[in-house]
C-alpha cells in the first residue's frame, strides 16, 4: 500500500466520513496517498456504525469531515471515527474541521445560554484526538477551547489571489459586514497592495437567529468596486442587504467572498436576486449542484489542507498557515 513514511516508518493515514468525500479525494490526490477504506453505515434507529478496514495501529492518523447538514450527524459520525481510531492504537489523531460546527456559539450573550463550540472541543478531547485543524473560525478565541494544538489555517491567500487577478485595485474598496470585522478587511487590503476600506453598521437581535439590521455605509464606496468579505454565507440575508446598501451609494460593482458557503433556505434565492456580480467562495463545505448559479465561483481549499497535513506529519512549520500569509 502506498503511505508516505520517515526513517522512523511513521505512517500517515488519511480518514473521511460520509459528509464530503470528494473533498478528502481532492485532499489525498495533493499527498499523493490513498484514503483509508472505512465502512460505515446507518442502523434503522439512526445510530452510526464505523469500522476501518485495514489495521491503524501506530499511524499518524487523520479525520475529516466537514461538519455540513445535518450538522449533527456529521459531527457524531467524526466523533465515532475518533473513538474507534483510538481503541485501535492509532499513534496520533488530528481531526480535520474544515468547517467547525457550532463556531458562533462561542460565548454567552445572555444568561442560560450554552457555549457550545467549547463543548465541541471537549467532545473531541473526550473521543481522543490529539489535535484539531480548521479553517477560519468564527472567532479566533475557538482555539482556546481545544486542550491541546490547534492548526487554524486561513483561506485568506486563496480569496486574495483570486480577487485581486479579477479586479481594478486602483478601484477597490474593501468592505467588512460589520465593525467586528474591521481587522479582517484590513489584511485584505494589505495583500492587495493597501486599497481602501468602509464597514456597514449593523444591529442583530440575539433573540433572532439569521437576522440582522443594515445600516449605513461607514466609508467612501462611489465609483468602486467592493468586495464584501465575510467568513461564512448562512442565509444569505446580511449579505445581500449589504450589496443593495453599496450599491445605493454608487459603488460601481459588489463582489461577496467568503470561506464557508453553509448556503441554509433562502440563501441561494436571495443570492441569484442581488445584484451582485461574482459570489466566490471555497469548497469547505459540499455545494450541491441545485445550490450553484452563474455567478459562483468555488475554490479549492485542498491544497491548503493538505500542505498543513504534510507540515503536521512531517513536524514542520505551519506558520505561515496561521498567519494568513502564503
Amino acid at each position: 500500500m502506498n503511505e508516505i513514511r520517515l526513517a522512523s516508518e511513521k505512517s500517515l493515514r488519511l480518514f473521511t466520513g460520509r459528509a464530503y468525500p470528494e473533498l478528502a479525494d481532492e485532499v489525498a490526490y495533493e499527498l499523493g496517498i490513498p484514503i483509508t477504506p472505512t465502512s460505515a453505515y446507518d442502523f434503522a434507529n439512526g445510530e452510526i456504525f464505523i469500522r476501518f478496514e485495514e489495521s491503524v495501529r501506530g499511524s499518524d492518523a487523520f479525520v475529516l469531515q466537514s461538519h455540513s447538514a445535518p450538522v449533527n450527524k456529521q459531527i457524531m459520525e467524526q466523533l465515532i471515527m475518533v473513538d474507534a481510531l483510538k481503541r485501535a492504537s492509532a499513534k496520533r489523531i488530528t481531526v480535520i474541521l474544515p468547517f467547525y460546527g457550532y463556531a458562533r456559539q462561542d460565548k454567552k450573550h445572555r444568561g442560560r445560554e450554552p457555549i457550545s463550540a467549547r463543548l465541541m472541543a471537549d467532545l473531541f478531547k473526550t473521543a481522543g484526538a490529539d489535535r484539531l485543524m480548521c479553517v477560519d473560525l468564527h472567532t479566533s478565541q475557538i482555539q482556546g477551547f481545544f486542550d491541546g494544538p490547534v492548526d487554524h489555517l486561513f483561506a485568506l491567500p486563496l480569496l486574495t489571489n483570486y480577487v485581486g487577478s479579477k479586479v481594478d485595485r486602483k478601484n477597490l474598496v474593501i468592505v467588512s459586514p460589520d465593525s467586528g470585522r474591521v481587522r479582517v478587511a484590513e489584511r485584505w487590503s494589505e495583500l492587495l497592495g493597501g486599497c481602501s476600506i468602509a464597514f456597514i453598521h449593523k444591529t442583530r437581535d440575539p433573540k433572532v437567529p439569521n437576522e440582522a439590521t443594515v445600516g449605513k455605509v461607514v466609508g467612501d464606496v462611489k465609483g468602486m468596486t467592493c468586495v464584501v468579505i465575510d467568513d461564512m454565507i448562512d442565509t444569505a440575508g446580511t449579505v445581500t442587504k449589504a450589496v443593495d446598501a453599496l450599491i445605493e451609494e454608487g459603488a460601481k460593482d459588489v463582489i461577496i467572498a467568503a470561506t464557508h458557503a453553509v448556503l441554509s433556505g433562502p440563501a441561494v434565492d436571495r443570492l441569484k436576486k442581488s445584484r451582485v456580480s461574482e459570489v466566490v467562495v471555497t469548497n469547505t463545505l459540499p455545494i450541491s449542484e441545485e445550490n450553484r448559479f452563474d455567478n459562483l465561483t468555488v475554490l479549492s481549499i485542498a491544497p491548503l489542507l493538505a500542505r498543513a497535513i504534510k507540515e503536521v506529519f512531517e513536524d514542520g512549520s505551519v506558520t505561515s498557515l496561521f498567519d494568513g500569509h502564503s
